[in-house]
C-alpha cells in the first residue's frame, strides 16, 4: 500500500507548520509507522530541527526534483527519514521556469519511495510558489495550519483557492485531512473570538483538529533540535500532538 502524502500547508509564515511537520511525523513513528518527512522549503528550518546543518549538505532535496537525481534521504532520525533541504532549493523557481510539466517533478520524485513508506510528511514554504504548487500536486492530503489570530484568518480564502485550483486541474485525489489552530492564547479576546471564527468557518471543508496553544517550549525544543515529547516529555501539548497523528493514521 502506498503511503499518504500529507503537505503542511499556508502561505503565511510563523505558524507553527514546521513544528507540526516534525511533531507530528513523531508521534506516527510512534504509532509504528514508517514516516519521511520532506523539507521543501529553501529556509530549511526542518532540518535544522531534526539535527543537520543545511549548509554542510552537498546533495539535497534540490538536486532531485531540479536535476532528477536520486532523493537523499537520511535514515532514523528521532525514528524517522529526512530528505533534507538548504538555501540552494530557493533556485528551484528560476531553474525550472520553462521546464515542461515542472509541477510533477516531486510527485515523480516520490512515487519512487512511495511504497517504502506509510507516510511522507512535506514542510512547504511560505508562498504559493511552484515549491508549494508542487507539494500539492503529490500529495494526496493537504493539513492546513492556521494561526488563532484575525490575519491569519484573512488569507484563508486565498490558501482555499488555491487547493482549489490544484484539486480541479492536477490533482483530483487531492483531500483536505483538516485544520490545526496553532498559537492559541486564550488569555486574549483575539485568541477567542479567532478560534470560534475558525471552528465555525473552516468546519465546512475539514476536521478541525485539537487546538495547538502558544508554548515556549515548542522553540525551546527545536532548538535542541528535538521532537517536543522528547524534550519535554509531560508537557500538555503532547497529547494534543498524539491526537492528530492518531486521526491522521485513520485517513482514506
Amino acid at each position: 500500500m502506498s503511503a499518504s502524502i500529507i503537505v503542511f500547508f499556508n502561505q503565511s509564515g510563523g505558524v507553527g507548520k514546521t513544528t507540526l511537520t516534525q511533531n507530528i511525523g513523531y508521534h506516527l513513528a510512534q504509532l509504528k509507522r514508517k514516516v519521511l518527512l520532506v523539507d521543501l522549503d529553501p529556509q530549511s528550518s526542518l532540518t535544522t530541527f531534526m539535527g543537520l546543518e543545511p549548509a554542510d549538505l552537498d546533495k539535497t532535496v534540490y538536486h532531485a526534483i531540479v536535476h532528477q537525481q536520486e532523493l537523499r534521504i537520511l535514515s532514523n532520525i528521532h525514528g524517522m527519514d529526512l530528505a533534507p533541504s538548504n538555501i540552494i532549493l530557493s533556485k528551484a523557481e528560476m531553474e525550472l521556469a520553462g521546464a515542461i510539466m515542472r509541477e510533477l517533478r516531486l510527485k515523480q520524485v516520490l512515487e519512487k519511495v512511495q511504497q517504502e513508506y506509510d507516510f511522507i510528511l512535506i514542510d512547504c514554504p511560505p508562498s504559493l510558489g511552484i515549491l508549494s504548487i508542487m507539494s500539492l500536486v503529490a500529495a494526496t492530503h493537504v493539513l492546513i495550519p492556521i494561526q488563532t489570530e484575525f490575519k491569519a484568518l484573512k488569507g484563508t480564502q486565498m490558501l482555499l483557492n488555491t487547493i482549489l485550483e490544484v484539486l480541479n486541474l492536477a490533482n483530483r485525489n487531492l483531500k483536505i485531512a483538516g485544520i490545526v489552530p496553532t498559537m492559541y492564547d486564550g488569555r486574549t479576546a483575539q485568541g477567542e473570538q479567532s478560534l470560534k471564527a475558525i471552528n465555525e468557518q473552516l468546519s465546512k471543508i475539514g476536521t478541525v483538529f485539537p487546538t495547538i496553544q502558544r508554548a515556549t517550549d515548542f522553540a525551546n525544543a527545536s532548538q535542541n533540535r528535538k521532537p517536543l515529547a522528547l524534550y519535554s516529555p509531560k508537557h500538555p501539548a503532547i497529547k494534543l500532538l498524539q491526537k492528530i497523528a492518531k486521526k491522521l493514521d485513520n485517513l482514506s
